[in-house]
């Protein structure tokens, strides 16, 4: 049976892609055919073989199947801005069924599948169409990245909120220390196991150049 999971998080910049390496690593040691994929990415830089964003670079190479980057990431834009804003500039709509498209295609070849989303929750990625209304046509269990900083606990319960608002499991949260620890760090932490209604599956600790660590040991996949 596939396993699929969509990895969100409370805002941009709270280490989407770190846990989601971290969530491949974890799942590659446990013996799965594992596939990342990042259907929408923008903030990319050219390079020879051509547009390329460093999110889904780095789910390549944590991938346990072997995949061209147009099977991890369909829909590439330079500009770091919201997606929906870049595509209709370039005239590139991003249609829902491409992205799921690639999420069959994936589902060919690996059974544990990770999306990793763009931004938060509510990205929008057309006029009509958020990132949460693809989600939640595909039905995929949600993991959420919270980057451990003052206002992540708002944050992650109004996002938790809409999840299950959306009629989908949140699956598990992954706590990210994007700065170094402060003196309310476990407070922090102690408050949002109360208030957010799914396991705690590992602490990424503050890292040096994290993308290139291994990350998988800080995660416990038993807990999905």
């Amino acid at each position: 049976m596939i396993k699929r999971w969509f990895v969100t998080g409370t805002d941009t910049e709270v280490g989407k892609t770190v846990a989601s390496s971290a969530l491949l690593q974890a799942a590659n040691s446990a013996g799965y055919r594992t596939a990342g994929y990042k259907p929408v990415a923008s903030g990319s830089d050219m390079t020879a073989e051509g547009l390329r964003n460093g999110d889904a670079l780095a789910l390549q190479a944590n991938s346990a199947v072997a995949l061209s980057y147009e099977e991890v990431n369909p829909y590439v834009f330079a500009e770091p801005t919201s997606p929906h804003i870049v595509s209709a500039d370039e005239g590139r709509p991003i249609e829902l069924a491409r992205l799921s498209a690639g999420l069959r295609h994936l589902e060919q070849r690996a059974d544990w599948l990770l999306v990793e989303g763009a931004g938060g929750w509510f990205t929008p990625l057309s006029e009509q169409h958020t990132f949460a209304d693809w989600v939640q046509r595909e039905q995929l269990p949600v993991i959420l990245v919270v980057g451990i900083k003052l206002g992540c606990i708002n944050h992650a319960v109004l996002t938790a909120q809409a999840i299950r608002q959306a009629g989908l499991p949140l699956a598990g949260w992954i706590a990210n220390d994007v700065t170094a620890p402060g003196r309310r760090h476990q407070e922090y932490l102690a408050t949002l196991r109360r208030m957010l209604p799914a396991p705690l599956l590992g602490e990424i600790p503050h890292l040096p150049q994290p993308e290139r660590q291994a990350l998988g040991a800080y995660l416990d996949l038993s807990l999905l």
